[in-house]
């Protein structure tokens, strides 16, 4: 169903960009703001993963550094059929993750020191679970595609007047106009659209890899809480890449639900836990132990920022 509806909204937005692209910028235009669009694209898709992570500066991990994080992504990845990812975390309070790299043989996943504090042990698999299936359902090269498109639209728009758009515009100089400015509003609704269409697919492909819905839905709730009262500088530096991480780190008074890239936390928690009242969760239980006490859950990552107690740093 979220496939279907993906492509729905991709195929609007291509619509879009062709109806637009011809009367604002006629196929020259049309050509041109898609050929600049679509290299800036891919070069953003191409270093995707180095970009992100050095944006956030994120800190690789293994089986030594961080033993029980490294195996559990390890037993979720084999469990869906992914090559083993790369491990990151983040010194940031902010309880959050991402997923990044342009397919599963350059994918990464990384976590906050913020997310290994709060979470246990069966809510971080659930959230490690729904970014490992961001990887499998490449998700970064769909949005890098809604990128692109609407990318070249807002270009469009930009530089209607110059392109003599207006000549191929039944409206005239004044319809040239309105579309200069709604146009660029309407691609950001459909991207945002995919986006949220994207996180709700992976959340089910999520639980389906863990085994258990519930472990996601209960680290959902605690992350947007801790989202909502910790702020995560970098992104809102950035906030261009506020749609790579499992919740909105930029707070919901940035932006209303119409542009916001994910979708409302309590239906995605209401869709989960109909999951798991369905039963449909058809993965096999990722059986993630006890945690170890002689190890760290978050290890020293060279940051400046204070090491405080978790769940996995009991003595």
């Amino acid at each position: 169903m979220n496939y279907l509806k993906t492509t729905f909204l991709l195929t609007s937005m291509t619509a879009l960009f062709v109806g637009i692209g011809f009367m604002l910028g006629g196929p020259t235009g049309m050509l041109i703001a898609f050929g600049i669009a679509l290299t800036m694209n891919a070069f953003a898709y191409w270093n995707s993963d180095r970009m992100v992570l050095k944006m956030y500066g994120a800190t690789e991990v293994d089986s030594r550094s961080a033993p029980e994080l490294h195996r559990m992504v390890g037993q979720m990845a084999q469990q869906a059929g992914l090559p083993m990812p790369s491990v990151y975390i983040i010194e940031n309070d902010q309880p959050n993750a991402f997923a990044t790299g342009r397919n599963p043989e350059n994918a990464a996943v990384a976590a906050t020191t913020g997310l290994l504090r709060i979470l246990s042990d069966k809510e971080v698999a659930g959230v490690m679970a729904h970014e490992l299936a961001h990887v499998q359902n490449r998700d970064t090269l769909i949005m890098t595609i809604t990128a692109t498109i609407a990318g070249a639209i807002s270009m469009l728009a930009n530089f209607a007047l110059f392109f003599g758009g207006s000549r191929n515009n039944p409206l005239g100089i004044v319809g040239t106009i309105l579309i200069m400015i709604l146009a660029p509003l309407a691609a950001m609704l459909v991207q945002s659209a995919i986006s949220r269409t994207r996180e709700y697919a992976a959340d089910r492909r999520g639980a389906e890899i863990c085994g258990n819905p519930m472990w996601l839905a209960s680290a959902l709730e605690k992350l947007q809480r801790g989202a909502e009262h910790i702020d995560n500088p970098e992104a809102e530096k950035n906030p261009a890449t506020a749609h790579v991480f499992i919740v909105n780190p930029l707070h919901a008074r940035s932006i209303d639900n119409l542009f916001s890239t994910h979708p409302n936390t309590k239906n995605r928690v209401a869709a989960l836990r109909e999951m798991a009242a369905g039963g449909s969760a058809s993965g096999t239980t990722i059986n993630i132990g006890p945690a170890r006490a002689e190890r760290s859950r978050i290890p020293s990552t060279g940051g400046q920022q204070r090491r405080r107690r978790g769940p996995w740093n009991k003595r």
